[in-house]
């Protein structure tokens, strides 16, 4: 008889197999039964009414087991397995034969069974009942002596049970994975927990019946009353299970109901794969609502739990059948497509819901928009797991914000946390941390926002050992130390002390770990520490000398002049970060601060920039170079409040005159939080540092914010610099910009300057300050000073005169 239950049927391909086991099966059982079967007609006259009543009872529960609700319990429970174990202890292998066939027979009709699987289950019983009856023959013999049960034979009921489960389970056991293939761990581990607690409790619960079954036939009765208390028990784990993986609000199914279901998807689609089936892709759509944040902000979070709940709705409205939809948290769903043939399937589902919330929702009789952006995965092309399709369709999902998109697919090229850059961002910090000795030096206490240890200003307190200050390096350039230098040692062992671990140190871990490269350099590097005592001369080496993927690399600032453009002075500089990597050669700058922008670590790139900049500007004061150095800062810097500190630290430590150091700012930056960007500023201003605009033109600025900040200088985006001799429309920009900055009472610098015509138009509009190649390229500081004793200011008149003839010395 076949009916719906999936578990009445097998896989094709798998049919000669399991069948075979099932027939092998039902030929054992008939072996371990034929004998006492055929006994039983004589022995029925002469079984008492402890028997019948127990035999009565296995077949009425049985008629109505406990089904675990959901496809991922092992099985029903049948409670005629205390009995008939019960009867087996009793009356020996027969009787107990006879009993659970005949509940098999009667739980297998109202369960619907396949009459292969009902005969598959008497006979997988019968096996086990003839083991545990086998373990109670090696005892003494009759296990009940005058009503007594002594330890030998409580030792040999708790062997035959264990025998009883051991074989019942392995049976099982081997069918699923004839059935399954080599997916049938899975499926084994989540059941036998739940196999353990429910029939192991009825097993054990029959030597106790069967000993009240001596004493009285009325007492047998009673054991319905525990029987009772199990299957509600049962039930109610069941229940609370099923509320754990659901959302309370929408009912949805939660993230770890998702978890489960794409579990198993993503098994039952590797089957069809494997056997070539079309519908063999798997979609994971995660769907994040726009505007859900307004919503709650303006209407209050009461209204934005009902929009949710609309939404749920809609999206279980708009789905097929077999599909499953979650709430993750948040405004954040997911739905499950199964059998799909690829990925336009995926994409028509998309449109569809996104159709759905297209109509607005009304609330309170005000009509509310509803959008989203849906990132889409598919199995088995964008992952094999939950981590890695959860991953990439996130990845998709902001891919499709960022392009104001309502639809993405999962793109190689949108992952921007790819393992490359989590290895990048671990390297970075590996290369900070290596900072040279006047960089690197700790004062204990002093830390970052972040946890991260700073380095003090030069001419701050050092290290101290018993109360006295250690001896520095003397000046040595990049922290050298001699053999027996006690700097040294105490620095090498300051390394090593166990601090909290941050994010970013656990990423490190996580890369390193996954290569099998760094992970022996790793191994190499603890070893040799081991041998050499940790004695070690100079700075600590991160990764080994000859591995070159243990090198971080070598950070180091290079400086683009500023030249004034009406007297062909050089002014400034601006200080420009640079990263030749081992294997990766010159990391590009955008790429760098994008790797370290999100993390942690962009706090200690700041803390390194900031004294690199200050201590080469006091370095130029003392060579008798008098220029203004310009850095830039992230918004992360500027949120925190903490980069006003370091730089003050910083200029007082140097004795560097604040006027001397200007920080650039993106209109990104002053648009993200303008509070707490304005705080930061106006602390920076008061110290006496100067303010400047970075990109001028390509962000968001208002004449309001230009009016309420302490700016000192605006920056012209090379964007439209490089334009202004071929395009009229650019060169009106930067007229324009010119003329606002001067009206304002603002100096203004051009970037990306790059030929002598592009020179002449802005000093013909007023521009103060050029940068950029037709001057010189940035450089490290040692051949800026060989750069400026070669330079010869030229002005923009004279330049005219002699047009043609000037060869302008370039770096």
């Amino acid at each position: 008889m076949e009916t719906g239950d999936p578990r009445n049927s097998v896989p094709p391909g798998r049919g000669a197999p399991f069948f075979g086991f099932v027939v092998a099966v039902g030929v054992l059982a008939v072996l371990v039964s034929a004998g006492p079967l055929a006994r039983l007609p004589d022995r029925l006259p002469d079984l008492p009414a402890a028997f019948w009543t127990m035999a009565a009872l296995a077949v009425a529960c049985d008629a109505r087991p406990f089904v675990p609700p959901g496809r991922r319990r092992a099985s029903a429970v049948f409670p005629s397995t205390c009995f008939t174990f019960a009867i087996l202890l009793g009356w020996g292998l027969g009787p107990a034969v006879a009993v659970q066939a005949v509940a098999v027979a009667v739980s297998g009709w109202r369960l619907g069974y396949a009459l292969w699987r009902t005969g598959f289950n008497a006979a997988q019983y019968a096996c086990a009942l003839g083991a545990a009856y086998l373990v109670t023959r090696l005892g003494a013999g009759d296990l009940f002596h005058g009503g007594q049960l002594h330890w030998a034979e409580v030792a040999a009921v708790g062997g035959a049970a264990a025998a009883w489960f051991a074989v019942n389970y392995g049976l099982v056991t081997t069918a699923i994975r004839l059935r399954f293939g080599a997916r049938w761990w899975p499926r084994v581990r989540l059941g036998l927990g739940y196999e353990l607690l429910s029939t192991g409790s009825l097993l054990l619960l029959a030597p106790v019946l069967i000993a009240a079954a001596r004493a009285s036939a009325a007492l047998i009765p009673l054991v319905l009353v525990p029987l009772f208390a199990v299957y509600r028990m049962a039930r109610l784990s069941t229940e609370r299970e099923q509320l754990a993986a659901l959302d309370p609000l929408t009912g949805l199914p939660n993230r770890k109901a998702l978890l489960a279901e794409v579990a198993e998807q993503v098994h039952l689609h590797a089957e069809r794969a494997a056997r070539g089936a079309p519908d063999a892709h798997l979609a994971l759509l995660l769907l994040d609502l726009d505007r859900f944040k307004h919503v709650n902000d303006a209407l209050g979070h009461a209204v934005g739990d009902r929009l949710l709940v609309e939404v749920s709705a809609r999206l279980t409205g708009v789905v097929g059948e077999g599909d499953l939809v979650a709430r993750l948290g948040g405004d954040e769903f997911a739905i499950v497509v199964p059998r799909l043939t690829g990925t336009d399937d995926a994409r028509e589902l998309a449109d569809r819901v996104v159709a759905a919330l297209a109509e607005p929702v009304p609330l309170d009789g005000l009509p509310l928009d509803v959008g989203g952006s849906i990132g889409i995965a598919i199995f088995p092309e964008h992952g094999e797991d939950f981590v890695t399709l959860m991953r990439h369709a996130d990845v998709a999902m902001y891919d499709a914000k960022h392009r104001n998109d309502t639809v993405a697919v999962y793109a190689a090229e949108s992952d921007h946390n790819s393992a490359e850059r989590l290895s990048l961002l671990a390297d970075l910090r590996r290369v900070l941390e290596a900072t040279p000795a006047v960089a690197a030096e700790e004062t204990p206490g002093v830390r970052g926002g972040d946890g991260a240890a700073l380095a003090p200003a030069p001419g701050l307190a050092g290290p101290t050992r018993n109360g006295r200050a250690l001896p520095r390096n003397g000046g040595r350039a990049g922290g050298e130390t001699r053999p027996g230098d006690e700097s040294g040692r105490w620095r090498l062992r300051r390394r090593e002390r166990v601090e909290a671990p941050h994010d970013d140190e656990l990423i490190n871990r996580i890369v390193a770990n996954a290569d099998p490269i760094r992970r022996r350099a790793g191994r190499d590097a603890a070893t040799n520490e081991a041998v050499a005592g940790l004695h070690i001369d100079g700075p600590p080496v991160a990764g080994g000398t000859d591995d070159p993927a243990g090198d971080p690399g070598e950070i180091t600032m290079y400086y683009q002049p500023q030249i004034e453009i009406a007297t062909g002075e050089v002014v400034g500089v601006e200080a420009l970060l640079r990263w030749r990597h081992p294997r990766r050669g010159m990391v590009d700058p955008g790429e760098l601060i994008q790797v370290a922008e999100q993390s942690a670590v962009m706090r200690l790139l700041t803390r390194r920039v900031v004294n690199d900049v200050v201590g080469q500007l006091a370095k130029w004061s003392a060579a008798g170079i008098t220029l203004r150095a310009a850095l830039n800062v992230s918004v992360r810097d500027l949120h925190t409040g903490e980069i006003a500190d370091q730089i003050a630290d910083r200029l007082a430590g140097y004795g560097v005159p604040p006027d001397r150091l200007q920080v650039e700012i993106t209109e990104g930056a002053l648009m993200a939080d303008p509070r707490r960007v304005l705080a930061s500023i106006s602390q920076l201003h008061r110290i006496g540092v100067g303010i400047a605009l970075d990109d001028f033109g390509t962000g968001y600025s208002s004449l309001q914010h230009l009016r309420r900040l302490p700016l000192s200088e605006v920056k012209v985006d090379r964007s439209f610099v490089l334009g202004m001799v071929e395009d009229p429309d650019d060169a009106a920009i930067v007229r324009s910009m010119i003329e606002l900055a001067g009206a304002l009472g603002l100096r203004v610098v051009a970037e990306g300057v790059e030929d002598e015509r592009t020179w002449r138009l802005l000093h013909a509009a007023g521009c103060d300050i050029a940068q950029g190649w037709f001057h010189a390229r940035p450089m490290p500081a040692g051949e800026l000073v060989a750069w400026l004793a070669r330079y010869r200011p030229v002005h923009p008149v004279a330049a005219a005169d002699a047009e043609g003839q000037r060869q302008h010395p370039r770096g």
